[in-house]
């Protein structure tokens, strides 16, 4: 019997790979766990991610390309949260981000935390940006 876990699902119509290596390019403790891809017999677009699962922080997440078009993307309303350990390290992860997305809420003081960044990243996936009162 496997072990129940719960996992954050990304899906892209192209793009998962991509999105997965730039999110491992962002933290130390990442890697790949599995990536199957779809092979010339299909039924997606050949060399697509059939489904990766890829651990970032010691979180697993789990992607894939979809080859049917959905008349939705990601949604701000689900967002990845991430404290980070000091200003620059926020600041970094934020301008990282940000890049070719766009900003939902400024890097910036809201009262909350000692400062709070959220944005959507190029793939579309959203990223609330913390750094914690001590």
């Amino acid at each position: 019997m496997v072990e129940q876990q719960i996992k954050t699902f990304l899906m892209f119509e192209g793009g998962a790979e991509k999105a997965m290596n730039f999110y491992l390019s962002l933290f130390d403790d990442a890697e790949v766990v599995s990536m199957n891809k779809y092979g010339a017999e299909g039924p997606g677009p050949e060399g697509s991610v059939m489904v990766a699962v890829f651990r970032v922080a010691g979180q697993q997440f789990m992607c894939s390309d979809s080859f049917q078009h959905h008349g939705f993307t990601f949604t701000p309303s689900m967002s990845l949260f991430v404290d980070c350990a000091d200003e620059a390290e926020l600041e970094w992860l934020y301008n990282a981000l940000v890049e070719g997305g766009g900003a939902l809420m400024p890097l910036g003081e809201y009262g909350f935390s000692k400062r709070f960044g959220w944005v959507n990243d190029r793939f579309g996936v959203s990223w609330q940006l913390n750094l914690p009162y001590a």
